[in-house]
């Protein structure tokens, strides 16, 4: 068993308690989280003219973004992948359906055939030594076109490292800087669209939230990031770098070669890749 997956199997029962105890400094729960990464991923996805049919959340945990993913980028069939089978058991009585299944990461077996990867959250909890092979695993399974969503949590914010301090699934993550992050995703033969920063304000401060519309691609204080990119064959990723509290998205342009809900360890960055 590996380390994630002993780790989260111990917390799968416990796990949105354990999260909203972490986010409580934000004011906000996971769901406004996770809706606004998806709302973004949308926002992104329609500047391109890019539709999604399949796409695939890869760390899926307890599925609860998977039908929020579906549902807003109006795709037609999703899968969720994980490495604790006991969140997988979470997952498919809440959310599996005829158009979502769940599946763990030796089950999972679609090559070339997904539109969209989607990932949150996820490579904070992958040692390093691992994590070319998990990006692996995200590049075969998108299309010639595909897009990779890769969101993390900045390292650069303090508010961020806050509030994974807090939560009890996130203190020993190792982190990925932007800079990293994109270097991974370059080497794993993703082309990197764009980087964004998002979530910056808490609830608190939610009168200026507008205002990360105009400053997303500036990795301020408490953002989380998302990047979006392809690969080489033609994947691209979109990142995103989200603070906590305050977190952020970012999508940066590169070519990229070659891999928790709203909690996302280190600093906040997501994106979108797709495979070249």
């Amino acid at each position: 068993m590996s380390d994630a997956e002993e780790l989260f199997d111990q917390y799968a029962a416990a796990y949105e308690q354990a999260l909203s105890t972490a986010l409580a400094p934000s004011g906000e729960s996971r769901e406004y989280f996770a809706e606004g990464r998806v709302a973004w991923l949308k926002h992104c996805l329609d500047e391109m003219k890019l539709p999604v049919n399949s796409l695939l959340d890869f760390g899926c945990g307890d599925g609860a973004t998977t039908p929020l993913l579906l549902q807003g980028l109006n795709a037609q069939s999703a899968v969720g992948v994980d490495v604790s089978a006991k969140s997988l058991e979470i997952a498919r009585k809440r959310h599996g359906n005829e158009r979502i299944r769940y599946e763990s990461i030796g089950e999972f077996q679609l090559l070339g055939q997904t539109d969209l990867a989607y990932c949150n959250g996820v490579f904070h909890h992958i040692l390093q030594a691992q994590r070319a092979a998990a990006l692996a695993m995200v590049h075969r399974a998108l299309r010639g076109e595909g897009l990779f969503s890769f969101w993390e949590n900045n390292p650069w914010s303090l508010a961020t490292r806050y509030v994974m301090s807090r939560c009890a699934f996130d203190r020993d993550a190792l982190l990925l800087s932007p800079p990293e992050a994109r270097a991974l995703l370059r080497d794993g033969g993703f082309e990197i669209l764009r980087t964004d920063f998002r979530f910056f304000f808490p609830k608190a401060l939610r009168a200026f939230r507008k205002i990360e519309d105009l400053v997303y691609r500036a990795p301020l204080v408490r953002s989380i990031r998302s990047s979006a990119a392809r690969p080489l064959s033609k994947k691209i990723v979109i990142e995103d770098f989200r603070p906590r509290p305050a977190l952020r998205a970012g999508f940066d342009r590169a070519g990229v070669r070659g891999q928790c809900p709203a909690c996302s360890c280190n600093t906040n960055q997501e994106g979108t890749a797709q495979p070249t």
